[in-house]
């Protein structure tokens, strides 16, 4: 086939994945039709749409593209670096308007585990390596700050309770909420996972700063030691 004819530019316009989304609306269009606009142009032989096409066949979906490494794509013909990078960075644009819509001012008051785990879940399921962030509140269960402390994991306990609630303690924070992820996708507590939640409660009840709970993040799936009643032994 002549590659001229192949190219998007010689489709009829309501073929066209830009011409179809002025015409009618992105949400009109696919996702291979979202993505070839995302990647601009396509490669000697092979249209936008096609390579658009084989992206999403190696993947399956977006989640799967925003969460796999450079590496992963890189091993997709035709695709160079400025490509991957428009295309990862408007799945990361995506990722935070998912949040934004999850923001603080959506939850001003917590009122349970669930409002931790709908704020953080999008953020955390994904990760490859464990992360523990931190939601400080106020006496009125208003969140002050959250934060995220790279260094450790619960196998290594006491660095992480030491500095959980030393910035508590900086934001006179009146209770935290801990979450950690699991990176195998299966939120079950470990015996680690137990023995940090009573260290935790224990280092909590000494400094009267209330732990509210321990939330595990699994792949949509999550474990609360509060809602479990911190059976934590």
């Amino acid at each position: 086939m002549d590659n001229r004819k192949k190219s998007i530019k010689n489709w009829p316009a309501d073929d066209k994945p830009r011409e179809k989304l002025l015409k009618h609306g992105e949400h009109r269009l696919s996702d291979t039709e979202l993505l070839a606009i995302l990647l601009r142009t396509g490669v000697r032989g092979e249209s936008a749409l096609e390579l658009a096409r084989k992206i999403i066949g190696r993947f399956g979906s977006f989640r799967n593209m925003s969460h796999n490494s450079i590496l992963k794509w890189k091993g997709i013909k035709g695709l160079g670096e400025a490509k991957i990078c428009q295309v990862k960075a408007a799945l990361e644009i995506g990722r935070r308007f998912t949040e934004e819509t999850l923001n603080k001012e959506s939850y001003a008051r917590f009122t349970g585990p669930q409002d931790a785990v709908r704020m953080m879940m999008f953020r955390m399921r994904d990760l490859k390596n464990e992360v523990f962030k931190v939601i400080h509140l106020d006496s009125k269960n208003r969140i002050i700050e959250e934060t995220e402390h790279e260094e450790g994991t619960v196998n290594q306990a006491n660095p992480i309770i030491r500095e959980v609630f030393r910035k508590a303690m900086e934001n006179f924070a009146s209770s935290v909420i801990c979450l950690h992820n699991h990176p195998s996708g299966d939120p079950s507590p470990s015996r680690e996972d137990r023995e940090f939640t009573k260290s935790l409660m224990r280092a909590g009840e000494t400094l009267n700063i209330k732990v509210l709970d321990h939330i595990i993040i699994g792949d949509n799936s999550y474990y609360s030691f509060a809602e479990h009643g911190f059976e934590a032994g």
